[in-house]
């Protein structure tokens, strides 16, 4: 059973909007959140990425950026830039990425739920990155930026969202990179209604956000061992999506060397595990499949099928190419740490994955077929964890629509 909980949105008036709203803070670097905030005291990087207001080379991650987030927070609040509402609501968001629509519930998660595993994850978190998270939210005193849920979907939740998005919009902008974000404030009877329906979806799943999600659990920790419980913790703030309007993009692979390999050497190695064959193609065609960019041509690698483990996870094409090729012939043991592999998000299309190659910066590259969402909730579903960098969701949300404050 799903608890998702309405909450006192603290948002920008509708004429600020444009100017605070941000892309989320683990999608650009410091030196792109400071380009991008230049000449912009409203832009929410000053709160998500408050190291901007430091001067360059300060470590982002230490306590005065930390304090920073939360006094340029208190200022927003001060000159009326984010103001809260008066009353707990739901929120409903929507995003136009061109032939592509997703709309989803802006709600108050339950920590109970996430510790419980009612929300399920499939993902492994890195300490150092919950470290950094619990401390922002923390210091901050709320959520910031949502946690991205999804669940199977159901027409009745379907059919109430859609009653909310035929009325007026409380925002509506196009960004810089052209997808439409729209936001309605959810009137409580109908968010009543929309509260019951969730109860009835027994699971959630986090598509993206499992730092976020698991620093909402240290910080209700913290809090409880501090003796100062707000009341608030409770609670994390999450946009939650249908299952069926969600888009998984490929995430694909580029690797430094060849490990002393030349290119036709790669080539003979790789033919013990796939049908290798050249291709005018840039894109696998099919699951099994992947596109291989070496010596300036395209490869196209069909995976036998002897090689192909059959449980849930092993299955995964990401899991096909570490296990029978990035691993026993390139050397890359851990793509979570190894330095020699990179990864390129699909929505930067395999242009950039010649790029790469051709820069000389890297000498082989592989393109990937998205992981299918059905495959990411089978996998939470048998408790098992996908390998790092398995799915790339587009469009991503959109920092500073609405925070949770404690």
């Amino acid at each position: 059973m799903a608890t998702l909980k309405p909450f006192r949105g603290l948002r920008p008036p509708p004429a600020l909007v444009r100017s605070i709203a941000c892309p989320p803070y683990d999608v650009v670097n410091t030196e792109e959140a400071r380009a991008y905030a230049a000449g912009n005291e409203r832009s929410f990087f000053h709160i998500s990425r408050s190291e901007i207001g430091l001067p360059p080379g300060a470590d982002e991650h230490s306590e005065p950026v930390y304090q920073l987030a939360l006094k340029n927070l208190r200022r927003f609040q001060a000159e009326g830039w984010l103001s809260q509402d008066p009353e707990p609501l739901f929120y409903v968001y929507r995003q136009k990425m061109g032939e592509h629509v997703q709309t989803g519930l802006v709600a108050a998660a339950s920590v109970d739920e996430y510790e419980s595993g009612l929300i399920k994850k499939h993902e492994h978190t890195r300490p150092d990155k919950e470290d950094d998270r619990a401390r922002h939210i923390e210091v901050l005193g709320g959520n910031d930026e949502p946690v991205f849920l999804t669940y199977r979907a159901r027409p009745e939740i379907d059919a109430a969202i859609a009653e909310v998005t035929a009325g007026p919009p409380e925002y509506e902008l196009t960004t810089e990179d052209g997808i439409a974000h729209v936001f309605w404030l959810v009137p409580r009877s109908k968010g009543e209604q929309i509260e019951t329906r969730f109860r009835d979806v027994p699971v959630l799943y986090i598509a993206d956000g499992h730092h976020r999600s698991a620093a909402a659990s240290r910080v209700r920790k913290r809090y409880r061992e501090l003796g100062r419980a707000r009341g608030g913790e409770e609670r994390f703030l999450t946009v939650v999506f249908p299952h069926d309007q969600m888009q998984i993009l490929p995430y694909n692979r580029a690797v430094t060397d060849l490990r002393g390999l030349t290119a036709d050497q790669l080539l003979e190695k790789a033919r013990a595990a796939f049908e290798v064959e050249a291709t005018s193609k840039t894109t696998p065609g099919t699951r099994h499949q992947f596109g291989m960019f070496l010596d300036g041509k395209w490869y196209r690698l069909t995976a036998k099928e002897s090689r192909i483990d059959k449980t849930p996870t092993g299955s995964l094409d990401v899991t096909i190419l570490q296990q029978n090729l990035l691993g026993p012939i390139l050397g890359i043991g851990d793509p979570r740490t190894d330095k020699r592999v990179t990864f390129v998000g699909g929505i930067r299309g395999t242009a950039e994955l010649e790029r790469l190659v051709r820069s000389g910066h890297y000498q082989v590259a592989f393109s990937m077929m998205a992981t299918g969402l059905e495959q990411l909730m089978e996998i939470a579903d048998a408790g098992q964890i996908m390998p790092p960098k398995s799915t790339w969701f587009e469009p991503k949300l959109r920092s500073g629509l609405v925070l949770h404050v404690f």
